[in-house]
């Protein structure tokens, strides 16, 4: 079962996630931020992965640290419901488009934390919801998950186009990075024999 659950607590935020990386897609996600809970319900269904997430932070200063902190707890539990690693496809690489938006997104599951984002948005709000929040969420995930991630749009004129595209994108990598590749033969998919940083 590769699944992981865990809780995050500081002055700022508490959060507790579960994920299940063989699941359905089912989401249950509140995280007092509407349009991050819909990206994120994004993630669950496009990546088949299982995802709960309650989040209560301090919504009264904005929006930042709760959406930070989500990507610190659930990169954590991804990168725990992994465990070694053993089996997995490793890389995948997606070009996801949402009308006229069109994102790149690769991955490598390598244990080694590194984000390459490249994503112009044109207004700093989608309703309420800070467009550079998108950045800090991937960076929080991408540094917790130990994952190598590269995300551009490479066109896109609508925010909340520009802004889905690059979830759905990452959940469509993710998918195929962490699924089970039988010819692995429960090998971890690397020369080194570990796949840490």
């Amino acid at each position: 079962m590769r699944t992981a659950s865990l809780s995050r607590a500081t002055s700022e935020t508490e959060i507790t996630v579960t994920v299940d990386l063989d699941g359905s897609g089912v989401a249950d996600i509140s995280t007092g931020v509407g349009f991050f809970d819909h990206m994120l319900t994004q993630v669950a269904r496009h990546g088949l992965i299982d995802l709960h997430v309650k989040a209560k932070g301090d919504l009264h200063i904005d929006d930042h640290h709760t959406v930070e902190d989500v990507g610190i707890a659930l990169g954590q539990a991804v990168r725990q419901a992994l465990g070694d690693k053993r089996g997995i496809t490793r890389y995948a690489d997606v070009h996801l488009p949402m009308d006229e938006a069109l994102t790149r997104c690769a991955i490598d599951v390598s244990g080694r934390p590194f984000l390459v984002f490249r994503a112009a948005f044109a207004t700093p709000k989608i309703g309420t919801f800070d467009t550079q929040l998108v950045e800090e969420w991937f960076r929080a995930f991408a540094m917790n998950a130990g994952i190598t991630l590269h995300v551009e749009t490479l066109y896109g004129s609508n925010d909340h186009h520009v802004a889905e595209s690059c979830f759905k994108a990452l959940a469509r990598a993710l998918r195929a990075a962490v699924a089970i590749d039988e010819r692995q033969a429960g090998r971890v998919p690397s020369t080194k024999g570990v796949l840490e940083g």
